[in-house]
C-alpha cells in the first residue's frame, strides 16, 4: 500500500507540473504578436543587405567592368572568371555611359565586394556576383499594371492640353495611332474633347511606361468616335462601337514626326535643286535617328544608296501597293530584298542622306503603279469582328464605354 501511495503521489506532482508550464507557455496571439514585431530584412535587388555597405553609381565614359572592380581591389583572376559566367548571359560591352549601377560589399577594410548589379534598362538588372559562388544572372523587374483614365476638353493642341491635365506625351502618340483614321488630327479645334482609359506600367511605384489604351472617346466637329481594344483571333487591335476595325491595311504615318513639312504636290521649289519640279511624296520632320517604320506587311524590293534619294528602303505590299522611305541616316540591319517586314517594323532611321536640307522622310506611296497622295487615298479597313466572338465583344464594348462616360471633362484653364 505504501509502494502505491508513494506512485500516485508522483502521479499527482508530475501533473501539477505539466500544468504549470502548460500555463506559463505563451498564448498563440503573443507568438504572433511577436513574430509581427520582428524586423524585415532589408533587401536591395533581392539581396540582403543588412550587414552590408552598397555604392551607386553610373557608368563613365569608356568605364568598364573590370575598371571598376580592380579600384576595389578585386584580383585579375577573378575578374576573369566572372567574365566567364557572363557569356551568352550579357554582353560586358554594353556597359553604356550613364546606366546606373550598386555595389554591395562587406563592412571590412577592403570593402570586398560581395556583388555588382547592373541596371540596363528600367525593367531589368544583372547581378554579378563575386562572393563565395561566383554566376551572372539577369533578372526581370516585378511591373505593376494599373489602370489610369483622363479626360479633358482641348484649348489650343491636343499635345499641349494633355500635357497641362499631367498625361504623359506617349499618350498622345499612343491615341492619334488608335483613331489615326478616324480623326483628322490636322484639323483639331478649340473645344473638341477626348477621354482616355490607359494602362500604366510601374516599377516600385515610379510610372516607366504606358502598356496600351484600353478605350477611347473623341469628340470632333460634333462628332463621337470610340476606339475599343479587343483580341481577335490572338491579335489586339482596336474597334469601333459597330464592331468595324480601326486599323487600315496601312498605318497613317511611318514615324512618330514633329510635323508634315512637305506635302504631295505637282510643283513644288526644291530647295536644293533651287527649282519648282514635282514632289510625289509627303516629307515628315523628324528628329535625327528617329525609327522608321513599314506602314504594312510586305516584301522589302530595295533598299540601298541613290544620289538623290540618300539611304532608302521600297516595300511591296501587294499587286496593288508599294511604299518607299528616303533620305534614312542608316538602313537597319537585316533589311535588305527579298526579306519579309511586318507592320510597324522598324527599317530604319531618319535622316538626311541624300538630296535633303535637314533630317525628315520623305514617305511615297504607289497605288496600282501610280505614286498618290498617301494623306487623300481611301484605304480598305481590316477584318471587322468575327460573328462567332460578336457577343463577348459587345459585353466587352458595353463595359469600356460605362466607364468612359463616367469620366468628367477638364478645362486647363478653365
Amino acid at each position: 500500500m505504501k509502494v502505491l501511495y508513494l506512485i500516485a503521489l508522483s502521479l499527482l506532482v508530475l501533473f501539477h507540473a505539466c500544468d504549470s508550464v502548460i500555463k506559463q507557455a505563451p498564448k498563440k496571439e503573443a507568438i504572433e504578436s511577436l513574430a509581427h514585431e520582428a524586423p524585415k530584412p532589408k533587401l536591395l535587388f533581392g539581396l540582403p543587405v543588412d550587414s552590408s555597405g552598397v555604392i551607386v553609381g553610373k557608368i563613365k565614359r569608356n568605364q568598364t567592368l573590370s575598371a571598376i572592380l580592380q579600384n576595389f581591389g578585386v584580383s585579375d583572376a577573378k575578374i576573369y572568371a566572372i567574365a566567364q559566367t557572363s557569356k551568352n548571359i550579357f554582353d560586358l560591352r554594353k556597359l553604356s555611359i550613364g546606366k546606373k549601377y550598386s555595389i554591395i560589399h562587406k563592412m571590412d577594410s577592403n570593402k570586398t565586394i560581395d556583388y555588382f548589379i547592373f541596371e540596363p534598362d528600367l525593367k531589368s538588372f544583372v547581378v554579378f556576383s563575386l562572393g563565395d559562388s561566383l554566376y551572372t544572372r539577369v533578372y526581370r523587374k516585378k511591373i505593376d499594371i494599373i489602370e489610369r483614365s483622363i479626360a479633358a476638353t482641348i484649348h489650343s493642341s491636343l499635345y499641349e492640353t494633355a500635357i497641362d491635365i499631367g498625361a504623359p506625351p506617349l499618350l498622345v502618340s499612343k491615341l492619334v495611332d488608335v483613331l489615326a483614321w478616324q480623326v483628322d488630327f490636322f484639323r483639331i479645334q478649340e473645344g473638341d474633347k477626348f477621354k482616355v482609359i490607359y494602362e500604366e506600367e510601374s516599377i516600385e511605384g515610379k510610372p516607366i511606361g504606358i502598356k496600351q489604351i484600353t478605350g477611347v472617346c473623341f469628340e470632333h466637329f460634333d462628332k463621337i468616335f470610340y476606339g475599343i481594344r479587343y483580341s481577335l483571333d490572338q491579335k489586339e487591335d482596336y474597334f469601333d462601337q459597330d464592331g468595324n476595325s480601326l486599323r487600315k491595311t496601312f498605318l497613317r504615318a511611318p514615324l512618330n514626326y514633329r510635323r508634315i513639312s512637305s506635302r504631295y504636290s505637282g510643283r513644288r521649289y526644291h530647295p536644293v535643286q533651287k527649282k519648282y519640279k514635282a514632289h510625289l511624296g509627303t516629307d515628315y520632320a523628324a528628329a535625327k535617328g528617329t525609327p522608321i517604320h513599314s506602314v504594312g506587311e510586305g516584301v522589302v524590293v530595295e533598299a540601298k544608296y541613290g544620289r538623290h534619294n540618300g539611304n532608302y528602303v521600297k516595300i511591296k505590299h501587294s499587286s496593288t501597293y508599294s511604299t518607299q522611305y528616303l533620305h534614312m541616316q542608316k538602313i537597319k540591319r537585316g533589311i535588305k530584298p527579298g526579306v519579309q517586314v511586318e507592320q510597324g517594323q522598324t527599317i530604319g532611321f531618319v535622316g538626311s542622306t541624300g538630296l535633303a536640307t535637314g533630317p525628315h522622310l520623305c514617305f511615297r506611296f504607289w497605288k496600282n503603279n501610280k505614286q498618290v497622295d498617301v494623306l487623300k487615298v481611301d484605304l480598305p479597313p481590316s477584318d471587322p469582328i468575327n460573328p462567332k466572338t460578336l457577343i463577348d465583344f459587345l459585353h466587352e464594348k458595353n463595359r469600356i464605354i460605362k466607364k468612359l462616360e463616367q469620366l468628367s471633362f477638364i478645362a486647363p484653364y478653365a
